[in-house]
This record gives structure tokens, sequence and C-alpha cells, in this order.
């Protein structure tokens, strides 16, 4: 994990966004972490980013869950491909 000043990241965005495709960026304020930036190499790693971001998403799994462990839930090998 890189730190950087706001300062820096401000005068050279592009720069730092190349740097966040490998690493996170821990952007400081006064010496003090302030944000992060979290970049992406692909829109598959965008796109995992959303969901694992996603309330809704995180809603829908801690259900399945729920169910399953009420043995509500169909098991994968149970179900049939044509």
């Amino acid at each position: 994990m890189k730190k950087a000043a706001l300062s820096e990241v401000k005068d050279d965005l592009s720069k730092f966004l190349r740097q966040a495709e490998k690493e996170e960026v821990i952007i400081t304020r006064h010496g003090r972490p302030a944000g992060i930036l979290i970049g992406f190499s692909s829109e598959e790693d965008w796109f995992e980013y959303r969901l694992e971001h996603d309330p809704r998403f995180l809603e829908r799994i801690e259900s399945a869950r729920r169910n399953i462990k009420s043995g509500r839930g169909i098991r994968i090998e149970d179900i049939e491909t044509n």
C-alpha cells in the first residue's frame, strides 16, 4: 500500500491511477489518511468491486446463506442440466 499527499495526487492523477492498478494508494491530507485510490486493470475488476460493495447483492448472498443453514437451499449437485 502506497501513501501520497493530496497535493501530489492532484498534480499527477494519471500516474497515481496507474499505480493504483497494482496497489491501493492512501491519499493523505496534512499527513493524515483522507481517502483511498483504487485502480482497476480491467472491466472485470471494476465489476467485481461493484458487486463486493453493492448492498443489494450482499443482502442476497446473506439471504442465500441463511436459507442454506435453515435447510431451504438446493445443492448445486442436485440441479439437473439439459
